[in-house]
């Protein structure tokens, strides 16, 4: 995912010396030809509308135009003006040679193709733009299928601001993802990352897209002969009065992602709580001297600590005391990060390098860094980075969309995801998912990437499955089982990665 100067100098640096930009034109509008026709069949016979704005992303468009009118399908091109640059100029001439016979599309077109601005876009959409944004609203709504070429338009490729935008069924990215079609996920539908050519080694740093197919290779294999030990041991430690539901979310995602035993450690009155919803763990209240610390130390592989524990000066204590104590791996959520809050470098040197994750929401992040939550959500990448280097951890930077930094600088980011995840108790099921991985790899970086593509993945499953509205936290759990053998969808040769469309079904 790119900033887009980022994603313009990949694209020149992917040229031959002295090249123009005619062939990566060409490649993108020929990939996203292939994947329209692939996608709406019908677009042979009801053919398609083509909205081509002045800039590269209208000569994009134009490019796509001829394609379909060279495979049969009738085609229309709305064009706001003469094109901006020589490259989409080109395209242009060349797009009309091959739409001149096209016969016309039905009134109600298979497809629109939103062409009009392209990631170099920012501020409000001029009169003529904002105009063809309406019309294809109105396209949409008498059903075609409206599909955007690298982003709905009317978006800011890097921060997701803007208004109007196009609401797209289908967003074909070109190369790399921006930024700000993550952040406006409702308006983007499903998202396909195209092949378009660009120099792998010319790519400029960039947060890594996590997707299912390379999570697929990192999560552990349990071997045919393993036991409980083998599963590995996960303690939590939380669960305040009152709150004893968080233990239990973290126990219910650490089972459904595959650990061998759970022991909560909790307030005295939330053990019978969490001894019935969970029957497979264990449960004791919290260890408050250094002989009852020392069997949840002896006994795990690793620690959630956080959940439900509550602020204050006792919570506190605990959390220091087991920190020193326990030197393993450890997972720290919600209070046990609040109870550190614009104290990083406290925290940072109790942790003192172990494999450890933190798993803070923006406010929680915000708290730690002594700034606003806005601050936050504006440089997402920045902070969770600067979080990690103070910590010296893995900050899992909650959603949408999730970035990961690692204590040594590396990033990565996921998207999946769904407004299911968006209710208490989410987070807990989440921190168990990270806490089970982490108990099994002792990789900080990784096993936080693979829990947030996963927990994000079972909202996906779960609202298809329910609804967005009416699917529960349960459903997410019932799905969360399912995404570990969930089988590689058939992937396109032209497409590099994909997103399911969100926030669109009641």
């Amino acid at each position: 995912m790119l900033r887009p100067e980022a994603m313009q100098a990949w694209e020149v640096a992917s040229l031959a010396p002295g090249a123009e930009s005619d062939a990566l034109m060409c490649r993108a509008g020929e990939a996203a030809a292939r994947r329209i026709l692939a996608l709406v069949p019908a677009v042979r016979t009801a053919g398609a509308v083509i909205h081509a704005g002045r800039g590269n992303n209208g000569g994009d468009a134009w490019v796509v135009a001829g394609v379909l009118a060279e495979a049969g399908c009738p085609v229309r091109v709305v064009a706001l003006g003469e094109p901006a640059s020589p490259v989409a100029q080109r395209a242009r001439a060349r797009g009309r040679d091959r739409v001149a016979g096209a016969s016309p599309p039905a009134d109600v077109p298979a497809v629109v193709v939103d062409g009009l601005l392209g990631i170099g876009a920012s501020g409000p959409a001029r009169a003529d733009v904002a105009a063809a944004i309406v019309a294809i609203a109105y396209d949409a709504a008498r059903g075609a299928v409206v599909i955007a070429l690298d982003l709905p338009s009317g978006i800011d490729a890097a921060t997701g601001a803007g208004a109007p935008v196009v609401r797209v069924d289908h967003t074909l990215a070109f190369g790399g993802l921006s930024w700000g079609v993550l952040l406006r996920r409702d308006e983007a539908g499903a998202i396909e990352v195209l092949d378009i050519g660009l120099v792998e080694d010319a790519a400029p740093p960039a947060p890594v897209l996590v997707d299912g197919a390379w999570v697929r290779t990192q999560v552990p294999v349990l071997p045919a002969d393993a036991h409980k030990g083998v599963r590995r041991r996960l303690a939590i430690v939380g669960g305040a009065e009152g709150m004893a539901g968080a233990a239990v979310w973290v126990a219910r995602g650490a089972h459904r992602t595959g650990i061998g035993m759970t022991r909560c450690a909790v307030a005295p009155a939330s053990v019978p709580v969490v001894q019935m919803l969970v029957p497979q763990a264990t449960a004791s209240r919290w260890p408050m001297t250094e002989e009852e610390l020392e069997p949840l130390v002896a006994w795990a592989h690793a620690m959630v600590v956080g959940p439900g524990l509550g602020e204050g000066t006792k919570s506190r204590a605990l959390v220091e005391r087991l920190l020193v104590r326990w030197r393993g791996p450890v997972v720290l959520d919600a209070d046990a990060l609040n109870v550190f809050a614009g104290e990083p470098r406290t925290l940072g040197t109790l942790l003192a390098g172990r494999p450890a994750v933190v798993t803070p929401h923006p406010a929680e992040a915000a708290r730690l860094l002594r700034c606003e939550g806005p601050a936050v959500l504006a440089d997402r990448e920045g902070s969770a980075r600067e979080l990690a280097r103070m910590l010296g951890a893995t900050v899992l930077l909650k959603g949408p969309p999730t970035v990961i930094a690692g204590s040594d600088g590396a990033l990565a980011a996921s998207a999946s995801g769904s407004p299911v995840l968006g209710t208490a108790g989410s987070g807990d099921l989440l921190a168990g998912v990270v806490g089970t991985l982490l108990a099994q790899t002792l990789d900080p970086f990784h096993a936080a990437q693979v829990a947030a593509w996963a927990h994000g993945r079972a909202g996906e499953l779960a609202a298809a499955a329910v609804s967005t509205r009416g699917a529960s936290l349960d459903d997410v759990v019932t799905a969360l089982g399912r995404v570990w053998s969930e089988a590689a969808s058939p992937s396109d040769a032209d497409v590099l990665a994909t997103l399911p469309a969100v926030g669109r079904a009641p």
